[in-house]
């Protein structure tokens, strides 16, 4: 005999019990039972018939061939007011008390509508009414048309058929074919020749703010130069602008990186420049500066002709990588302005303590560009750092043009050579800069090179234009030290002095000459004083 299952047994008993019963299934009192009595009064302390409905469906398993079946009839949709209309319905007076609330919620600046979207504001508010400009109240009829019109004039190129013709025939004589722009669209034009972008660096217009607010904030401005080329960094433009706005801020040269270049030069630099300003040669050095104390005394000479200002400025300006950051430093004995070998480490205007009374401004370079300046004079001058260059090796030939060729084999190491490209592939096989296949790296070699340049290890210098004019061989007969190019210094420190005790001087009479009509005034009014006590 086959063994039953669980449920089996369970169905078999079930049916026996149900025989016994004649046949009827009888309503039990079980709690999962939905048809059981419950007595009178009792009704909310028992499970409603839908909860255990709810909790049989959990406990059986779902039908799947069921949930399979498709109706196969046309299907019913209950009749419900609710599936076919607004939900909600309101009432005239309704609206008009939501009207009235929405209007003092509005005016009452201390209240704040929620949920919008939940009020029926289309019903709520008006549609919003078009202003239409009726035209017969601003002009009438007959001042428009008819003969009582008062319209003005349109502007014409002619008003009458003769003067048309005759403005044709004056256009076909003056018409030029090289100037009709319709018939010349699809010509090739002439461009300027590929200008790299980094050579616009320090022209931007954050920069020159940046320069103007230290020019307006200071009173004295040092004017940054490098030795090596005084002419080419020199700000012109600033000079010109401090002569028409500004008469009455001082201007300083500043001659940094004397060390590269050979003192008798330096010497004659600074006399030439003193002609027009107080210039003093410096070398930036935290450990050992070199015109420290004569530009120290400027300084000290510009605070005294300002005694009636609680404090100076003094502003640096100049192109990029001339050292104006580490004359600071030098200055502060310590590194106070972020300084480097490169242009553009500075990037904003920032004020540095000197001493209680004397505060210095570090400016960022700016480029003052030139017409006479090419590509190459403008990455010569160093104001483009050279790894952001595209093509560096085009701007090479202007330093085998300006640095003597015995100089370059000693720094170098190398032989001869006839070009540039033959110039920097001996570089690139000396110092094993070469591609794939052993081909020199000539891009990379190129910003070795100029590198060095702005680190002023290539010797480089221009002459002064004395020295340009032929006297070159006087000058090199004066002592070459840096005694004589203190002494130097020192004297231009006391000729600056004079100049500022004469301005003092100035000062001094106008003021006194200010005081003057106050002393009379004073003196008139103890005599009408003395005059009345006689007659009292």
């Amino acid at each position: 005999m086959p063994k039953r299952s669980k449920t089996e047994k369970f169905k078999s008993v079930k049916t026996s019990h149900d025989q016994r019963k004649g046949g009827k299934k009888t309503k039990s009192g079980n709690s999962l039972n939905p048809d059981r009595k419950i007595k009178e009064g009792s009704e909310g302390f028992y499970r409603t018939k839908a909860k255990i409905n709810i909790l049989n469906m959990y406990n059986k398993k779902p039908d799947y061939e069921k949930m399979k079946e498709r109706p196969v009839g046309p299907a019913r949709i209950e009749s419900n007011r609710k599936l076919f209309g607004n939900v909600r319905t309101l009432d005239a007076r309704q609206i008009e008390k939501m009207r009235a609330d929405l209007a003092l919620q509005k005016e009452n600046p201390y209240n704040v509508l929620i949920k919008k979207k939940l009020l029926p504001l289309s019903l709520i508010t008006d549609n919003p009414k078009e202003n239409k400009v009726n035209l017969l109240e601003v002009e009438s009829f007959e001042s428009t048309f008819g003969p009582k019109s008062r319209r003005k004039k349109p502007k014409l190129a002619s008003y009458t058929f003769n003067g048309m013709i005759d403005g044709i025939e004056k256009a076909q004589s003056t018409y030029k074919h090289e100037n009709d722009k319709d018939l010349h669209k699809n010509d090739m034009i002439e461009r300027d020749p590929y200008k790299d972008k980094m050579l616009h660096a320090g022209q931007s217009r954050r920069i020159w703010e940046e320069l103007y607010k230290v020019i307006d904030s200071s009173d004295v401005l040092c004017v940054v130069l490098d030795a090596r080329d005084p002419m080419g960094t020199r700000c012109f433009h600033v000079e010109e602008h401090l002569k028409k706005n500004c008469p009455n801020k001082h201007i300083v040269m500043i001659l940094n990186k004397c060390d590269l270049i050979p003192t008798w030069v330096a010497n004659r630099w600074v006399k030439h420049l003193s002609k027009e300003f107080p210039t003093i040669a410096y070398k930036a050095s935290l450990t050992n500066p070199f015109g420290k104390g004569s530009f120290l005394q400027l300084l000290r000479q510009f605070d005294n002709f300002h005694k009636d200002k609680k404090n100076i400025s003094i502003g640096f300006v100049g192109y990029p990588n001339v050292g104006k950051s580490s004359v600071i430093n030098s200055l502060k004995s310590m590194k106070v302005c972020k300084a480097a070998p490169v242009p553009g480490e500075t990037k904003v205007w920032q004020y540095i303590t000197l001493t209680k009374r004397i505060f210095l401004i570090d400016c960022p370079g700016v480029v003052y560009g030139s017409e006479n300046d090419t590509p190459v004079d403008t990455v010569l001058k160093g104001v483009v750092r050279a790894e952001r260059l595209e093509d560096p090796a085009t701007y090479i030939y202007g330093i085998l043009d300006k640095v003597k060729k015995t100089d370059l084999q000693k720094i170098y190491g190398i032989g001869n050579w006839e070009d540039d490209e033959e110039f920097l592939t001996l570089i690139a096989k000396k110092s094993g800069k070469l591609l794939k296949g052993g081909e020199p790296d000539i891009q990379t070699v190129a910003k070795m090179v100029l590198f060095d340049w702005q680190k002023g290890e290539i010797p480089y210098f221009t002459l002064p234009p004395k020295a340009a004019n032929g006297e070159e061989e006087d000058v090199k007969g004066e002592e070459n030290d840096m005694a004589t190019l203190a002494k130097t210094n020192e004297a231009i420190v006391v000729q600056n002095s004079e100049k500022v005790a004469e301005k003092v001087a100035e000062k001094a009479s106008e003021l006194g000459k200010r005081s003057c009509p106050y002393e009379e005034d004073q003196e008139e009014i103890e005599d009408a004083a003395a005059k009345e006590d006689e007659t009292q």
